[in-house]
């Protein structure tokens, strides 16, 4: 698909995408992985990660100074040149986030980890607090730095970008993620 940004997929496209995958966008020496939760029906359409309209993960990126400007999904490539990734936890596409089971954020969690392992980027990003804590067993993490990394690797726990987390502003979202960015 050429562009993101004009194709809308139909019901149909939708309904297909259900429990497909989507490639990470990953390399070596990351200074920021970004880890969504797993990808939505729009990601799973159009093989873009969060390219749902109304997912604020795009402004609150450029908001909080990790972009020069609000980047596209269709355009999430030129991260690799920031030294920023995107993954999930779960691989497999959802309507919603809570269609996952606790078991596969947990194993999800533990795939994850060897990624981590592999890639070692400096931070690992993950967004949204309840698939951070069952994923790795931390039932009373917070947002912000957490005191366990991953070999050498920081974990920052952010709030997910996703327009159903009605919790956080795009202001507040670009606050967190401003904090994560003038942590580096």
């Amino acid at each position: 698909m050429s562009s993101g940004s004009s194709h809308r997929p139909s019901p149909a496209e939708l309904a297909a995408a259900q429990d497909k995958t989507i490639p990470d966008l990953i390399g070596p020496d990351l200074r920021v992985l970004f880890c969504g939760i797993n990808p939505g029906l729009w990601s799973g359409a159009t093989g873009m990660h969060f390219a749902r309209p109304g997912n604020r993960f795009w402004p609150a990126l450029h908001r909080s100074g990790f972009t020069p400007r609000q980047l596209r999904p269709d355009e999430q490539r030129e991260l690799l040149g920031l030294g920023l990734g995107i993954t999930n936890v779960a691989a497999r596409t959802t309507a919603k986030a809570d269609q996952l089971t606790a078991d596969e954020l947990r194993v999800g969690g533990r795939a994850l980890v060897d990624r981590v392992e592999r890639y070692r980027p400096r931070v690992l990003a993950v967004l949204g607090i309840g698939a951070y804590r069952t994923a790795f067993a931390h039932p009373r993490a917070t947002i912000g730095p957490q005191p366990e990394g991953i070999g050498e690797t920081a974990i920052w726990v952010l709030p997910n970008p996703s327009g159903l987390n009605a919790h956080y502003t795009l202001d507040a979202l670009a606050t967190e993620f401003r904090a994560l960015r003038e942590a580096q």
